[in-house]
């Protein structure tokens, strides 16, 4: 059982007050949801995250009344995970004016879940009335009336980002005669750097390799080239991960994706490990080894 603490986060509320937004904006933030999980479950997926070895941090749950057969067995859930060491739960309810919510619900033709067969507004007492408790346990409560569900997720951001690791940093390397990978948010081109392709002996190798590595490096416009690219990233990081992104993508191309790209992904990736989580890999590598 790992000893890293776990964030588990409920999602409830009215119907129609924005879950499937907040689910959204939390997937974002690199959370694994789980939409509808019944909540006799819930201590049993805790156990089940607990046992993961911490490959899983940060969860989110929704639990609304389309499960509302289990719904009564909620404060039993909640009073395991409060026994459980690892897990610290917080419970977000989302709300709306009654108003708004009929509204919602006549321009999306959708039926209450509790009011089959009556008017949305019978459905939407009744579901008050029971959430009422709950409620009253939230940690936190957002009222969306007023808000567009870009607003939402912009306050579901700002909130929670406050549980979220590390931004994560995917650097990887590709030729351009292969096209730019399209995930990309960055894109460097690296092609005006010396190619170490027109080197006999380096052409068959790699940017891993150290030979490689020296030859790219040992020119006065790498040098400069990456002390500046070093400068504008170090520079624009923190200002995503304020705005709550959880992942970058940085692409490094150069023609074929094996030398100069290669060099220069793996130096930045070491240069950033220690304050980011990472990752470094190498697109087009094996293409057309010789």
């Amino acid at each position: 059982m790992t000893g890293k603490q776990i964030n588990l986060l409920i999602i409830t509320g009215m119907s129609g007050a924005g879950k499937t937004t907040a689910v959204q904006s939390l997937e974002d933030l690199g959370f694994f949801c789980v939409d509808n999980l019944p909540p006799l479950l819930i201590p049993k997926f805790a156990e089940l995250i607990e046992q993961s070895g911490g490959r899983i941090q940060k969860v989110a749950l929704v639990i609304d009344l389309r499960g509302r057969e289990f719904f009564v067995t909620l404060s039993d859930a909640l009073a395991r995970l409060e026994e459980m060491e690892h897990i610290n739960y917080q419970i977000l309810f989302l709300d709306s004016s009654d108003q708004v919510l009929v509204q919602r619900y006549k321009e999306t033709r959708r039926r209450h879940p509790l009011a089959a067969e009556g008017s949305p507004l019978e459905g939407i007492l009744a579901e008050r009335r029971l959430l009422e408790e709950l409620k009253g346990r939230a940690n936190l409560i957002l009222d969306s009336s007023q808000l567009k569900p870009i607003q939402l997720k912009e306050k579901i951001s700002n909130y929670f980002s406050t549980m979220q690791s590390r931004m994560t940093v995917n650097i990887t390397s590709f030729g351009f005669k292969y096209g730019i990978p399209i995930d990309s948010d960055l894109v460097f081109d690296v092609r005006f750097l010396p190619n170490p392709h027109y080197i006999t002996e380096l052409r068959p190798k790699t940017g891993l390799d150290e030979e490689v590595s020296t030859y790219v490096f040992k020119w006065d416009e790498t040098a400069q080239f990456v002390h500046k690219l070093e400068d504008f990233i170090a520079f624009t990081l923190p200002h995503y991960q304020r705005e709550g992104k959880s992942q970058l993508i940085i692409g490094i191309g150069c023609t074929g994706g094996k030398h100069r790209s290669v060099s220069i992904a793996e130096y930045l990736g070491k240069k950033f490990s220690s304050q980011y989580v990472t990752r470094v890999s190498h697109r087009d590598i094996e293409r057309d080894r010789k």
